[in-house]
């Protein structure tokens, strides 16, 4: 059995904690915007929290590559959760923070080995959903030509943006919102295309089963017809042999008469 390595422990020590804090951050990102009458207060704590997130975050990419043994080569596997990492820190933008903890979450979740991949393509487009939703309703409340004032449009926007329908009658005004919609349509199409690609491999493997089994019963046949072929030469081979014996026998007895009338013909 191998041994665990520091980095492995440590990725299965935070796996459920940091999806904790993901749920958090997506309180704290969806309270200013659903709540638009909230207070300065409640603004700045659900701030400070998701800043908080998205540094915690950070610190689990950096104590990953401390305990790694090769860092380069960590850092090029992990692309991804660097860009994530640094994504906030080129302009302070809630929208740069929602999509560096969306990827910083998507990545810790992959290498859950508890996760399989259906929960993992519901929980992806769950949170596309209600992320997409939220953002656009944040930069297309205020626009003045925009037509998604509230949450009910916005999530019906990003459920037909996803699903590549687009019906018309909600779309974004605003350049960030344009750049939310392309995202969405992006991420819809992968999601479809992997939600395709497996059903196509359950599909696949299950008549790759149904192959091996018929392939397994038809040698089965073919190995109990050989045993009967073999078993009937058998058979034959020792009626063989009786006949010949029991003819062996008959030529004795016949000749035991015909010796015992020479011996008296000449006693005589």
């Amino acid at each position: 059995m191998t041994q665990q390595s520091a980095q492995d422990r440590w990725e299965q020590r935070t796996q459920r904690p940091l999806l904790g804090l993901a749920v958090a951050f997506a309180v704290a990102y969806a309270v200013p915007i659903v709540w638009p009458a909230a207070g300065r207060e409640v603004t700045d704590w659900c701030t400070a929290v998701e800043w908080a997130v998205w540094g915690l975050f950070a610190l689990d990419y950096l104590v990953r590559l401390a305990l790694t043994e090769r860092r380069r080569e960590f850092v090029r596997t992990h692309w991804l959760d660097l860009c994530a990492v640094l994504l906030p820190l080129i302009q302070p933008m809630r929208l740069l923070r929602l999509v560096s903890t969306l990827l910083l979450v998507g990545q810790r979740a992959r290498i859950a080995p508890q996760i399989r991949l259906t929960t993992y393509v519901v929980g992806a487009v769950v949170a596309l959903l209600m992320f997409g939703s939220l953002a656009v309703l944040s930069v297309e409340r205020e626009s003045a030509d925009g037509n998604i004032k509230t949450l009910g449009d916005a999530l019906w926007w990003s459920f037909t943006t996803m699903t590549t329908v687009g019906y018309g009658d909600h779309a974004p005004t605003t350049g960030l919102g344009r750049v939310i919609a392309v995202g969405l349509m992006l991420s819809g199409i992968a999601l479809l295309g992997v939600v395709t690609a497996n059903i196509a491999a359950w599909f696949i493997s299950r008549f790759e089963s149904d192959d091996v089994e018929e392939r397994r019963q038809t040698a089965a046949i073919e190995a109990l017809a050989e045993e009967v072929r073999a078993l009937r030469a058998q058979v034959a081979a020792l009626s063989e042999s009786a006949s010949m014996s029991a003819s062996a026998s008959g030529s004795a007895a016949g000749k035991i008469p015909h010796q015992a009338a020479a011996t008296e013909d000449q006693l005589s």
